[in-house]
């Protein structure tokens, strides 16, 4: 992606819910001003990162039901 800089992950703190099982769960890790998300089952998968805003906006979205199938 042109302009775009990869958001190095080397020393990030992973979180995952304390209610979380052992069919595995996202984690999550605050890094500067982005937020990075990765299935705990994957660790060295693909990653999601979200700026605060979209960050906000996808808990709400969780928050309201949005993603409910």
């Amino acid at each position: 992606m042109k302009g775009r800089h990869m958001l190095n992950l080397d020393r990030a703190i992973w979180r995952k819910s304390t209610h979380s099982n052992s069919d595995g769960c996202v984690e999550v890790a605050f890094v500067g001003d982005r937020i990075a998300v990765r299935d705990s089952k994957d660790q060295h998968g693909p990653v999601l990162v979200f700026t605060p805003v979209e960050w906000k906006a996808f808990l709400g979205g969780a928050r309201d039901g949005e993603f409910e199938v």
